[in-house]
Formats: C-alpha cells, sequence, structure tokens
C-alpha cells in the first residue's frame, strides 16, 4: 500500500501543479494531512474552496468544494480513466484543464494501463496513524520551541515535514519530518538536520543521542526509525537532536 499510496497522491501534486500559483520552493505541489477527512489534501484549487483529497480510509480520490463532493474509488481502476474522471471534474468545477504532468521522477512506470488495487485495508490503517503521528510529533516539537512552520507532505520524496530558518543565536535552518523507508532506514523514520544557509552542517563532531543516530554523508543530520516507537520518545529525539546544533 506505501507503492498505491505514493503513486495516487502524485494526482494531488499534478492539480497543484495545475491550478495553484506557482512557488519557486515547488510548494504549491505538496499536501496536508486532514484528520477529519483521513485524507491528504492539496491546497485550494479555486475560488469555490475546491480541493483534491486522497482518502486513507476509503481509497479514493474527492474532489470537495462548498458545492459539494465527487468522488471516484480508486480500487481497480487505471491510470488513464482517474486522469480523465479529473479533467472532467475540474472543468466542471472551475472551469480548468487538469494536467498529469510532473516535473520529478517517480522511480515507477506509471502508464497509462497501471491498475491502482487495495490490496491491504489493514496497511492502509497503519499508514494513516503514522502520517497522524508524524502531524503530532511535529506540532508538539514546534510548539515547545516556539516556532513556527506549516508542516507539510512533500509528494516527490512523500516525507511529513517542517522547516524554520533564524534558529539560535546561530541563525540556522532546521528541517525535520518522517520520512519514508529509503537506504538510509528500512522503516519509516523521523529526521532533523540543521543548515547555514543551503549546506548542511557537519556532524561527526556531535555527542551520541539517547536514540537515534548522526549520518555525515549526503544526507547531514539525525535519523531515528519510528518502529515500536511512542509520540514522546520522538519528540524527545528531535529535542536532543536540535540542542546539538544551538548549544
Amino acid at each position: 500500500m506505501d507503492k498505491m499510496m505514493y503513486l495516487a497522491a502524485q494526482y494531488l501534486a499534478a492539480a497543484g501543479k495545475s491550478f495553484v500559483e506557482h512557488r519557486p520552493d515547488d510548494s504549491h505541489t505538496n499536501l496536508s494531512l486532514s484528520t477529519e477527512h483521513k485524507s491528504l489534501v492539496t491546497r485550494e484549487l479555486g475560488e469555490n474552496g475546491d480541493r483534491l483529497l486522497l482518502s486513507y480510509e476509503h481509497f479514493s480520490l474527492k474532489w470537495i468544494s462548498r458545492d459539494g463532493i465527487e468522488i471516484t474509488h480508486l480500487h481497480n481502476t487505471r491510470h488513464a480513466e482517474n486522469v480523465k474522471w479529473l479533467n472532467e471534474v475540474s472543468q466542471q468545477r472551475i472551469g480548468k484543464s487538469y494536467v498529469f504532468d510532473l516535473h520529478y521522477d517517480l522511480g515507477y512506470d506509471l502508464h497509462e494501463e497501471f491498475k491502482f488495487e487495495l490490496e491491504n485495508k489493514e496497511e492502509l490503517k497503519d499508514l494513516y496513524q503514522r502520517r497522524v503521528m508524524a502531524n503530532n510529533v511535529l506540532t508538539s516539537f514546534l510548539s515547545r520551541h516556539s516556532l513556527s512552520s506549516e508542516i507539510r507532505i512533500w509528494p516527490h520524496h512523500f516525507d511529513t515535514g517542517a522547516f524554520v530558518t533564524d534558529v539560535g543565536i546561530q541563525k540556522l535552518s532546521i528541517g525535520l519530518g518522517m520520512a519514508i523507508p529509503d537506504s538510509m532506514s528500512e522503516h519509516y523514520y523521523f529526521y532533523l538536520s540543521g543548515y547555514n544557509g543551503r549546506d548542511g552542517i557537519d556532524t561527526s563532531s556531535f555527542e551520541q543521542l539517547t536514540r537515534g543516530s548522526w549520518k555525515n554523508e549526503g544526507f547531514k543530520g539525525a535519523i531515528l526509525p519510528i518502529a515500536e516507537m511512542k509520540e514522546k520518545d520522538a519528540v524527545q529525539f528531535l529535542d536532543e537532536a536540535m540542542k546539538a546544533y544551538i548549544n
């Protein structure tokens, strides 16, 4: 279900690219998590509160506005069908064409005949709970440190992330969030990294963390796999990692 949700989320990213004013950091394509709808959600796509949602609960796409909701279920649908439906709904709702044209490599061949399948409902519930956990942890961390940032899901790497600038007397930038399994961890993991401008800060001299570990090649920062971990453990990990940068 990881792959299915990642690929389905690209419909939302393409909606952002099609209908939201472009931003240099690509944030017009990123998403939020709605616990009300148990869904990933785009930014507003039109003047009538239009948004496109990807439901974890029903494995469906939903186009919502103040005028109502249009729904298509993803199970057993093909990519070409979904793009056609999205274009029809966008033309009806906001009078604009939906274009599925991503500007990054997905790592998968999302061809016209690719079929979406709901393979495991329980796994889908687990994936949703991980996103809820990430939102809760980042919200708690930002509040504890009086920091301000949007918490967004970035569709290319599919991480839930936040980014803050002017942290501490050094005026560092801090990126943090929850990432999906990749070359650094076979599990979902929390991360925090510090930057001077655009340059990642060397972590080789930092003291060992109580939880998690420091990385210093490619990605420079701290990671903590989330297997069997509680929210408070993740917050403490982020607290400790940030102190290493600002103390």
